[in-house]
């Protein structure tokens, strides 16, 4: 063979084998990044509770979890107990089942150790990149959101100083069409605009693009720069402290409500003492996001958000038939319209109180609307949302 004709040959070579290398070395340099991670998030476990629902709770020490990453929280002092519990002097009636995560039936955490979900590989393959894991890649806040595919109904309170909130959730398990879209009913407290932002955010969700299947999960969020990349879900990035052995943030809910049926809510307190933000699910004390990773929050919440959020991908060309809340519009009313009750707010003497002036914020009504409820009764200020999305009306 001459040297062109060799020439030519390695050339043929090089174009069948050179992609095959590069293919190889990528996917080996990704398993590296992923096994860090993985090795990074997933703390040693005094025991393993195997749940019900496929999930792996690792019970982890409590000094050990991986809250402590963060450089700011290095030498942080855990902090066991809040100082206090802001008290309410209004009627606060249950009329609902109390709930259980699913992890439960299988075990419990000992003393001294943190229930943590633990993080696989096929949870990291899932998101859009390894260095987004665990994150929110655009904005979500009802008012201003710039994201075209989010969808709200939410009540906002007036601008002013927040130092917490206290409400009742409805429980739901929603219909999610496609895996990278979800269904959440949740709180926001906010403070800062643009990439000086700071959010605190809690409440339900059900997201097969994050955890694999479509349970309905207690979530925790934070982000302190506008979700430009601060902050994360429950414990998939170093910053919101563990504190409690029974209640796992990122943990499964099976008992939800059933339309014209059983219903079950969720009592969620979130509270400003001293530099930390704690939260409170029933009367478990679960943890609390330190100060320290705030800037604007240090100051106090300006806005106070309940309600719903879709992701409307827009499968086919056409809007989504994800479910928010119920799946039923909120002239349904009880039993059948998810609903937030006892909405209150903290101010800056820690105390708790009805917010005044509350007010809707919606996308498209005929697809997820939302109704104030009655006042003057024992629900306080309260709301019924939601809806099936696609229908006659929805477009």
């Amino acid at each position: 063979m001459g040297m062109t004709g060799f020439t030519v040959a390695l050339m043929l070579i090089g174009v069948i084998i050179y992609p095959c290398v590069c293919v190889k070395e990528f996917s080996d340099h990704q398993e590296i990044k992923i096994q860090t991670l993985l090795k990074r998030l997933n703390k040693h476990a005094l025991i393993s509770v195997k749940s019900v629902d496929g999930d792996i709770i690792d019970c982890v020490p409590i000094h050990s979890q991986p809250a402590f990453d963060h450089p700011l929280l290095r030498n942080h002092t855990i902090q066991m107990r809040p100082s206090f519990i802001p008290e309410i002097t209004s009627t606060y009636t249950k009329k609902c089942t109390k709930a259980t995560q699913a992890w439960h039936k299988s075990g419990r955490c000992p003393e001294n150790t943190v229930p943590i979900r633990r993080i696989m590989k096929e949870d990291i393959l899932r998101s859009k990149s390894i260095e987004s894991f665990g994150k929110k890649t655009t904005s979500s806040i009802p008012e201003n959101d710039p994201s075209k595919d989010h969808e709200y109904a939410v009540m906002n309170s007036m601008q002013g100083k927040y130092f917490g909130t206290k409400f009742a959730v409805n429980m739901w398990k929603p219909e999610v069409q496609v895996p990278n879209e979800f269904s959440l009913a949740q709180t926001w407290l906010v403070s800062g605009v643009g990439t000086t932002r700071n959010t605190i955010e809690a409440g339900l969700q059900v997201y097969p693009g994050k955890y694999g299947d479509n349970n309905l999960r207690l979530f925790v969020f934070w982000t302190a720069n506008g979700y430009q990349g601060t902050g994360c879900y429950n414990n998939d990035c170093a910053g919101f402290v563990q504190r409690s052995n029974k209640i796992a943030v990122g943990g499964t809910y099976n008992t939800v409500s059933q339309y014209d049926g059983d219903q079950y809510e969720l009592s969620v307190l979130i509270w400003k003492d001293g530099e930390n933000w704690w939260l409170q699910i029933g009367e478990e004390i679960v943890g609390y996001w330190p100060g320290q990773l705030f800037n604007s929050l240090g100051n106090g919440g300006t806005i106070v958000q309940w309600g719903g959020e879709i992701v409307n991908k827009e499968t086919d060309g056409k809007h989504t038939g994800t479910d928010m809340g119920s799946g039923h519009f909120a002239e349904e009313g009880y039993k059948k319209a998810s609903y937030f009750r006892n909405l209150m707010t903290i101010d800056e003497t820690n105390t708790l109180r009805e917010p005044q002036g509350v007010y809707p914020t919606t996308g498209h009504d005929n697809c997820y609307n939302i109704k104030a409820g009655d006042g003057g009764t024992s629900w306080g200020v309260n709301f019924f949302y939601g809806g099936p999305g696609l229908n006659e009306r929805c477009p």
